[in-house]
């Protein structure tokens, strides 16, 4: 995909890459009245090019690992944080 493509609702449901992702993305645009819809479009337009600047980024970094490097910046570690909150999640019957 070509950054200079416009955004369309195919190409929004083909990067967000998850099929369920993409099923509710057409879900919301199929059952939003018109008035709504640019404001749909656009919150799905976002999450799109967020899920595409998520993918290049772990591509780079999975360059890095492959090469023996440590990835650059800084980095914090928030695992037990992580762990922490999926625990409660799992404790309040989230998961």
């Amino acid at each position: 995909m070509s950054a200079t493509e416009p955004w369309t609702i195919e190409r929004i449901r083909d990067a967000i890459g998850s099929p369920v992702l993409a099923q509710r993305f057409i879900g919301e645009i199929n059952r939003t009245p018109a008035h709504e819809l640019l404001g749909v479009f656009a919150r799905w337009e976002r999450i799109a090019k967020d899920t595409l600047v998520a993918v290049e980024r772990g591509r780079q970094l999975a360059e890095y690992d492959a090469r023996g490097e440590e990835p650059p910046g800084q980095w914090i570690d928030v695992t037990d944080r992580i762990q922490a909150e999926a625990a409660a999640a799992r404790n309040r019957g989230a998961a």
